[in-house]
């Protein structure tokens, strides 16, 4: 009996050209899984499909930009056309440009949103109207999504407020299709991780000295492939009881994200006057505390 807990399913990973996201297609290629690799770049999409199979595992391409409606509709059938079903997606693609707000054109602004937040809108979209679809013909699938958020999204990133602020849209979107999907067997996560990838490398000469690999062959805390055995167990069946939580993941380290919640409160019975809330606002505050955490690119 396998002890693999992919072994049969169908995984679309999209962004898995390099990186975190190439990482992703190995190590469910390993555990299992039939592969779709996404990638902008189809000669990139194409040698991890490569590896892939010389490995003894099973993989097609499935190139082109994830947010564009009709190429995140094609992905979504090459998984079906090829291996006759779809188990898992897992939403990874993205870029940088970065640049203090004060300072970021529209261009820059657009583009990283659109890829990172429609990307996984439209991927997300196109596979739960097949699991949907699925579902209500009585075929009610474990499918899974596990979409990915960064630390930037949650705790900030000074000169990345395109990116963090699509990676905080990530964040909700996944406690929102958690809550709207789960009905027709769609458990939906994210991970927030930290690892060497070609952008992280791109975010300045400390970053890369931050990320580098260790000299003396210890624990390669920074290795994308560490990022890729909670992203396999939540795309597993033997993840159904969890979803719409968001899990932080660096080196060996995982560490479950909890978002907005209320705090301290003070309620009047009436409407406030301006010049009471000089003293409110400050009461409120001190009573709670902010938990502030430095976070550089991711």
């Amino acid at each position: 009996m396998s002890t693999k807990t992919s072994e049969g399913r169908v995984v679309i990973v999209t962004g898995a050209g390099q990186g975190i996201g190439r990482a992703h297609a190995h190590a469910f290629a390993a555990d299992g899984a039939k592969v779709v690799v996404n990638d902008y770049d189809a000669a990139a999409a194409t040698a991890v499909v490569d590896e892939i199979a010389a490995a003894g595992g099973e993989a097609v391409a499935a190139t082109g930009d994830v947010a564009d409606w009709a190429t995140g509709e094609a992905i979504v059938a090459t998984a079906v056309d090829s291996f006759g079903r779809l188990d898992a997606l897992v939403n990874n693609a993205g870029f940088l440009r970065d640049r203090m707000l004060v300072s970021l054109s529209e261009e820059e602004w657009d583009s990283v949103v659109r890829v990172h937040l429609k990307g996984h809108f439209v991927m997300l979209r196109h596979a739960a109207a097949y699991w949907r679809a699925e579902s209500k013909a009585g075929r009610t699938p474990a499918a899974r999504i596990v979409n990915t958020s960064s630390g930037a999204g949650i705790f900030g990133s000074v000169g990345q407020g395109n990116y963090a602020a699509a990676k905080a849209a990530i964040a909700e979107l996944t406690i929102q299709a958690a809550a709207e999907l789960g009905g027709y067997g769609i458990t939906v996560n994210g991970i927030a991780p930290a690892a060497r990838t070609q952008m992280t490398l791109g975010a300045g000469e400390a970053m890369a000295e931050q990320m580098a690999a260790p000299a003396d062959g210890s624990f390669d805390a920074m290795d994308p492939a560490n990022i890729s055995p909670l992203v396999v167990w939540l795309a597993s069946e033997a993840a159904s009881d969890v979803t719409g939580r968001l899990f932080e993941v660096e080196g060996g380290t995982v560490t479950v994200l909890d978002g907005w919640q209320r705090a301290a409160s003070r309620d009047k019975g009436a409407r406030w006057d301006v010049a009471e809330l000089s003293d409110v606002v400050p009461a409120l505050l001190a009573d709670s505390p902010a938990q502030v955490k430095a976070y550089g690119a991711r």
